[in-house]
């Protein structure tokens, strides 16, 4: 979807009559200043400015495609904000699975269903989960800008995390603490050991920690038969 979302800019900029006012739009669009561009682009900011007013001429492909790349590259680090406004199913490549309850599901119902372990037993609520998003944690760590998180949450916060590729836990539940949202409940899959540390971040968030030994294929089977129950 990102490439073909590069063609569309680069063809509507190539085909332009204008080419220097669709660089324009689609540099508001994407929020950037021309001294952003440019230097994303290894330009100096007039190249920019020359383009845009019509004092340099169309720009040839080589220069469409380093822009088009910095448009979406920029994009990307800030969020994926502009690539899924214009392409609703474009999904994180940290997030593995993602599907919502619309009617919700009981937080305990939820934990048998994927047969997990809750280590901090005295947070269970009469809350509902709402759905859930399978993310790998050491992508997400490499990966994620600050405005990712609220594509992670999906349709509504009251939602499950589960974090795959979890080795002793502390990182995902840091950056759960350090997000304004809070999710219903946070599970590792699999993990090599939780560290004490997140179980009293969990406790702090007074969000319920799961552990879980089912692959994530078994988890996605179990909560698809779990919603169609």
């Amino acid at each position: 979807m990102v490439d073909e979302f590069k063609q569309r800019i680069a063809g509507e900029i190539a085909l332009s009559p204008n080419p220097g006012r669709t660089i324009k739009k689609w540099r508001e669009e994407f929020g950037l200043s021309q001294h952003q561009l440019a230097d994303a682009m290894g330009v100096s900011h007039s190249v920019i400015s020359d383009y845009e007013s019509g004092r340099r001429k169309s720009p040839g492909v080589n220069v469409v495609k380093k822009m088009v790349e910095a448009f979406v590259e920029l994009d990307l680090e800030n969020g994926s904000q502009v690539i899924s406004r214009y392409n609703p199913e474009f999904k994180l490549e940290c997030i593995t699975s993602m599907d919502e309850f619309p009617g919700g599901a009981d937080i305990e119902d939820f934990i048998e269903a994927i047969s997990g372990r809750n280590l901090n037993p005295d947070l269970i609520t009469k809350k509902m989960v709402y759905g859930y998003t399978i993310v790998d944690s050491v992508k997400a760590i490499l990966s994620l800008g600050s405005q990712d998180y609220l594509k992670i949450y999906g349709g509504n916060i009251e939602r499950a995390l589960i974090f795959t590729n979890v080795h002793f836990g502390r990182s995902p539940m840091i950056a759960v603490r350090a997000h304004p949202l809070t999710p219903a409940m946070v599970v590792y899959q699999n993990p090599e050991k939780v560290d004490p540390l997140a179980v009293k971040l969990a406790h702090l968030e007074r969000i319920p920690l799961v552990v879980t030994d089912l692959s994530v294929s078994e988890i996605v089977a179990s909560l698809n038969a779990f919603k169609e129950e």
